[in-house]
């Protein structure tokens, strides 16, 4: 893996606490940015995220702590919460994903930060928010889906909220957390101010479900779970060819009566049933059982060909072993080979997006042992030598 450019936020530093998902992922943008992500994890395990992934040998630390630095520092003696604070005092940006009040209990609260650091940018992530009646709840990324409406309309009709096979939820909240922090440094770049950013879990779910709660408010309708398909949006569907699923959207009047070809039904796209969106909205499933009958008798090669000679959007429904045989990921450069120190050569998405000017990317693995930086960052910071380090850890902060 070659080094790249810096990055647009080579300049910044931020300073991760928390664990599990929101905070860190919010730190693996930053610092796929080019930020200086410092993560402070608890001596000894460190951050649980070590321990997750599916697999014999867990291997998703090494995607969410790249680009970071690991310091110990345990947050629950006063040994530790002043090691923060000073290491907070040199920061750009706190990212934090704590239930509300915990830092406050800390004697960290934005009150006190701001006053060391009127500059600093505090991200702060959670269940419900700093505030309001549920604030003080225990909140996972699963709960802010469910509350926000994205569980209640997921799944097959006949059968109980489904869920999306990744921690949805939590990744919304990080990627609107840093929305936020982006803009904040604008605005400190204007101001010289920092701030507070609050993003709570239900809400970054809350902004992705389109036009849910107003349909209900001016007509009354409650959005039901739909399996596959978006209702009154036809066709749009995986549909069963003969060696595996495949995805056509073509619900487009256009693009419909393109596919209506490809299929040698050309009469299809003037036929009043089908012939304009709402109308193909209404015979919606006799449409997917017709497009359906005649993708099983093609393989996915036959029907893909077909797709691109008509200009109709369709795909493959990859797994990750599709993807790294596929060309486009490959010239893209969509999945990068990165060095850890722990799996060797591992196989990842790269950052995203892309930059013409300030390129993002992994500049660093991630950390394969808590507390790897400690010498390094305390020493650059604050400039603690070994014997102040020796002191701290004695104290159990380190």
């Amino acid at each position: 893996m070659s080094t790249p450019a810096p990055g647009a936020l080579s300049d910044i530093r931020v300073i991760e606490m928390g664990q599990l998902l929101a905070g860190p992922f919010c730190g693996q943008l930053l610092g796929d940015m080019g930020a200086d992500v410092i993560k402070l994890e608890p001596p000894g395990a460190g951050d649980p995220m070590r321990l997750w992934g599916q697999g014999e040998e867990k291997v998703q630390w090494e995607v969410i702590a790249r680009n970071k630095r690991s310091v110990t520092c345990n947050l629950r003696i006063p040994e530790g919460q002043q090691l923060a604070r000073e290491l907070i005092a040199k920061a750009d940006v706190l990212v934090e994903n704590f239930k509300p009040g915990t830092l406050e209990k800390w004697g960290l609260g934005p009150d006190v930060l701001l006053a060391d650091n009127p500059g600093l940018i505090i991200a702060r992530m959670s269940g419900y928010g700093q505030d309001g009646p549920y604030s003080d709840r225990a909140g996972f990324g699963g709960i802010g889906e469910a509350m926000g409406g994205w569980r209640y309309i997921v799944g097959d009709p006949d059968r109980p909220p489904a869920r999306m096979g990744i921690s949805i939820g939590d990744t919304l909240c990080a990627t609107y957390g840093t929305m936020g922090v982006l803009a904040a440094l604008h605005h400190r770049e204007k101001t010289g101010e920092g701030q507070v950013i609050d993003t709570a879990l239900y809400e970054a779910v809350l902004q992705v479900m389109e036009g849910l709660v107003p349909e209900y408010d001016h007509n009354g309708f409650i959005r039901e779970r739909s399996g596959s398909i978006l209702p009154g949006i036809a066709p749009s569907n995986v549909y069963t060819c003969k060696d595996g699923p495949f995805m056509i959207g073509a619900n487009k009047d256009a693009i419909f009566a393109r596919l209506a070809r490809a299929m040698g039904r050309p009469e299809l796209a003037e036929d009043p049933r089908y012939a304009t969106h709402l109308a193909r909205g209404r015979h919606q499933t006799e449409l997917d059982d017709l497009i359906n009958a005649w993708t099983s008798t093609l393989t996915i090669d036959e029907v893909d060909d077909l797709m691109i000679e008509y200009s109709i959007p369709a795909g493959r429904v990859y797994t990750a072993k599709d993807m790294l045989a596929d060309p486009h990921f490959k010239a893209r450069e969509a999945i990068i080979d990165v060095e850890t120190e722990t799996h060797g050569t591992l196989k990842m998405q790269n950052a995203f997006p892309k930059f013409s000017k300030s390129p993002s990317g992994v500049r660093r693995p991630a950390p394969s042992e808590p507390g790897q930086h400690n010498a390094e960052v305390l020493s650059e910071l604050l400039g603690y030598d070994e014997a102040r380090r020796e002191e701290l850890a004695a104290a159990g902060a380190l």
